[in-house]
């Protein structure tokens, strides 16, 4: 039988591609502008934010979709609402099934009524902590990535930032936003600076924008991970009997096993795919890329990885082995420890599949 939705949220998941400001509770919205004195909100009513953000972000533009992250952002500006909105979305992710998840932020963001990026970073952190203890039963284990915005020149800073408090929760970088003219290679001094340093980073690449963005990230950069990396599709010629050739950069992003952070509800909002059906995903995991799956802005996309799994499974037909495929794809490929990340695959992540394999 296909692995229904409830049986699904009881798997063990990773989650390496999620935005702590895409994932806010309508409600806590609501409540931490009332707080703070936001009044920019379209709505103070939970239920029809909720469902405004849907409608905002389902306009298959990543610019627009983008612009709902000011109302989201424009709450984070205080310590306590910080810790409040990580120590949520650790809730929120461990009732999910996460047992590991990524989260990344751009400090930089969040420091309009005077927070440091220190105290931007140290908040996030104990909400993090918090939100994992209170999780109770539910296990999950929250790194976090800082992200520098790509049309802003802080790169360097936010770099700087996530060496400093890597041995105690961050556990990468990134850089995010739109991609059109502003190329990876922006920002090379803080790549080079990241590679001296031994530190792990993703870079947003080939979301909205194709090849090109790829190849700087992969060649120019040294990105460890793509986050997105739907574009390299676009690199591949399918025949008509199925058969597919790879050009030779969807070929070296298969042969080093650089992982694709894929987020197909968002990526439908944002036009780079028109279903799920058609989604990417398909094709690469049948060409054995080093494919995740993830939710990119659980708000803005109304989802859950379980959610994205449960689209999967309905649209290619998918059953537990290939959910544990994904699944364990995400774990090798987290910013972790190697003992760490196989202390999790083998202790954690395949047996809790196992349970679901062979449950009547």
């Amino acid at each position: 039988m296909s692995p229904s939705l409830d049986d699904i949220r009881r798997a063990p998941k990773v989650l390496l591609h999620d935005h702590l400001d895409g994932g806010l509770r309508a409600e806590t919205i609501v409540e931490l502008a009332r707080e703070t004195g936001y009044d920019r909100l379209p709505t103070v009513d939970p239920d029809n934010l909720r469902l405004w953000f849907q409608e905002a972000a389902d306009s298959g533009s990543l610019e627009r979709y983008l612009e709902t992250f000011e109302h989201t952002v424009g709450v984070m500006q205080t310590r306590e609402s910080l810790v409040r909105v990580a120590a949520e979305c650790a809730q929120d992710l461990a009732a999910d099934g996460v047992v590991y998840a990524e989260v990344r932020y751009a400090p930089e963001q969040h420091t309009t009524m005077g927070l440091s990026l220190d105290q931007v970073v140290e908040a996030v952190l104990e909400g993090f902590k918090l939100g994992s203890e209170q999780a109770g039963g539910h296990g999950i284990r929250v790194g976090t990535l800082l992200t520098a915005m790509r049309h802003k020149a802080r790169s360097m800073e936010i770099a700087e930032l996530a060496v400093r408090y890597r041995d105690v929760g961050v556990v990468g970088f990134d850089i995010a936003g739109a991609e059109a003219g502003y190329p990876p290679t922006r920002h090379l001094d803080a790549f080079e600076y990241l590679q001296r340093e031994n530190a792990h980073f993703t870079i947003h690449a080939g979301e909205a924008f194709g090849l090109p963005s790829i190849w700087q990230a992969i060649q120019w950069c040294g990105a460890d991970r793509l986050g997105h990396g739907v574009r390299i599709i676009d690199d591949i010629s399918v025949a008509g009997d199925g058969s597919a050739k790879l050009g030779r950069l969807a070929a070296y992003v298969r042969d080093k096993r650089i992982p694709l952070e894929m987020c197909p509800t968002s990526n439908l909002q944002t036009g780079a795919a028109d279903s799920i059906a058609d989604h990417p995903i398909g094709l690469l995991r049948r060409l054995h890329f080093r494919v995740t799956v993830n939710t990119d802005n659980r708000l803005m996309s109304s989802t859950s990885v379980s959610l994205e799994f449960a689209k999967l499974v309905e649209a290619f037909g998918y059953g537990w082995d290939d959910l544990q495929w994904f699944t364990v794809n995400a774990m090798k490929s987290a910013f972790l420890p190697f003992d760490e990340r196989l202390a999790l695959i083998n202790g954690v992540i395949k047996p809790g599949f196992a349970q679901r394999k062979w449950q009547p």
